[in-house]
């Protein structure tokens, strides 16, 4: 599989098929392709001529297409090391391709145009050579969920974006096989479940910890033990462990 094809298959996961929600603005869509994407794919317009029931007979094939014209390469994401160009890649499709690099651009420094350039490139090299791109990877995240629980409709939809980026920066980190302080993290290196290593009641303690944790930080109490992890880092974390705990995502790596 190509980077690219392995990260389609990571973002189909959690787009499924065709769904038309009343509350999503996004109207009818199919594997994560609105109809205005589609009409403007094909040429259409205004949008609304093109009927739903296009929507609905969309193939994967041609949604491959349209993911990697209007999203991979918009966000140039072949150029970033793996793992940071799926965490791109996936805040570009939820979100658009401008907003993901914009956030991306924000958290480098750069000037925030949505354009992926030489600046903006070596930027992230920069940044990665300094720190770590597991680093900018959950960084990325964070920026993404702070993002998501601003909107209006977040109360609708929180729980399954909250767990769509906590599923989603665990397997960047994985593809990226960086190092981490989270025994998920070192889980998820060795190819195994943390629910492999965390049962029954001590999943919900640690991930109870992590959430304490973080709260506190939040409120500028520093707890030992969770040094270096952001608040934003710890809670996502924690809420991936117990998601995972109930089976949403039973083993984010057997792609």
């Amino acid at each position: 599989m190509t980077r690219f094809e392995d990260s389609l298959a990571e973002v189909l996961r959690h787009e499924g098929g065709y769904v038309d929600h009343p509350r999503d603005p996004g109207g009818a869509t199919n594997m994560g392709i609105t109809r205005k994407t589609l009409a403007r794919w094909r040429g259409i317009s205004p949008w609304w001529k093109l009927p739903k029931e296009e929507v609905r007979a969309l193939t994967r094939t041609e949604a491959a297409r349209i993911y990697r014209a209007l999203y991979w390469d918009r966000c140039r994401a072949a150029l970033f090391a793996p793992g940071l160009d799926l965490a791109l890649f996936d805040f570009a499709v939820n979100s658009g391709p401008t907003r993901a690099v914009q956030h991306l651009q924000g958290l480098l420094g750069t000037r925030a145009d949505g354009v992926v350039g030489p600046l903006t490139l070596a930027a992230v090299r920069e940044e990665v050579g300094k720190n770590s791109v597991g680093a900018l990877i959950r960084a990325l995240c964070q920026s993404r969920m702070r993002f998501l629980s601003r909107l209006g409709n977040f109360a609708t939809f929180g729980r399954g974006w909250t767990r769509r980026v906590a599923t989603i920066q665990l397997r960047a980190l994985a593809v990226a096989g960086v190092s981490s302080q989270s025994d998920t993290d070192q889980n998820l290196r060795r190819g195994k479940s943390p629910m492999d290593i965390l049962s029954g009641y001590k999943t919900y303690i640690v991930a109870l910890a992590m959430l304490i944790a973080g709260l506190g930080q939040m409120l500028g109490v520093d707890l030992p033990g969770f040094n270096g992890q952001s608040s934003g880092q710890l809670m996502i974390e924690a809420l991936a462990i117990l998601f995972l705990r109930k089976g949403i995502k039973s083993d984010i790596l057997n792609t």
